[in-house]
């Protein structure tokens, strides 16, 4: 096996994962980001009364769905690594090691204090917002701010 069979790139030289995809083909990701979105209004994950019970330690619930989407991350990773498994395309899935560094614990503490203030992750923005609460606008405004910001001065911090 040559090395561009290896790497499933294909004979113009792009990888499986880079090549564009045709707008109506992009629909099928509209689709589950819709879906995604009725799942996180029903279950209430996206409810600022909720993330707030989860802050105050006054309710489980927020607890047991973050647990849960750990878990099935972790068992995710430990069959992906185990079966080799390989995406849709046939690329084979390489799972990176990670460095530990102290500005994660930064990093994650900023995070967790504007999760708290504003009752919002950044993974259901949408959802809040579609489903009305239009103030969220400038939740999502400032975390687009934040991370042109980080990556502004990226390089000048130690990492």
């Amino acid at each position: 096996m040559n090395n561009l069979e290896n790497k499933n790139i294909d004979s113009e030289g792009i990888n499986a994962s880079q090549k564009k995809e045709s707008s109506l083909s992009n629909l099928k990701y509209l689709i589950v980001g819709i879906f995604f979105g009725i799942v996180f209004v029903k279950a209430e994950i996206i409810s600022w009364f909720r993330i707030q019970e989860m802050f105050h330690l006054q309710s489980f619930f927020m607890y047991g769905v973050i647990g849960s989407a750990v878990a099935v991350g972790v068992v995710s990773v430990f069959i992906i690594k185990k079966f080799n498994i390989k995406t849709l395309q046939g690329e084979k899935i390489e799972i990176q090691p990670k460095d530990f560094n102290k500005g994660q614990i930064y990093g994650g503490l900023m995070f967790g204090f504007g999760w708290a203030i504003t009752g919002a992750c950044p993974g259901p923005l949408f959802a809040q917002i579609g489903t009305g609460a239009t103030v969220i606008i400038v939740t999502l405004l400032s975390a687009i701010a934040g991370t042109w910001f980080y990556g502004l001065i990226k390089d000048k911090l130690p990492h």
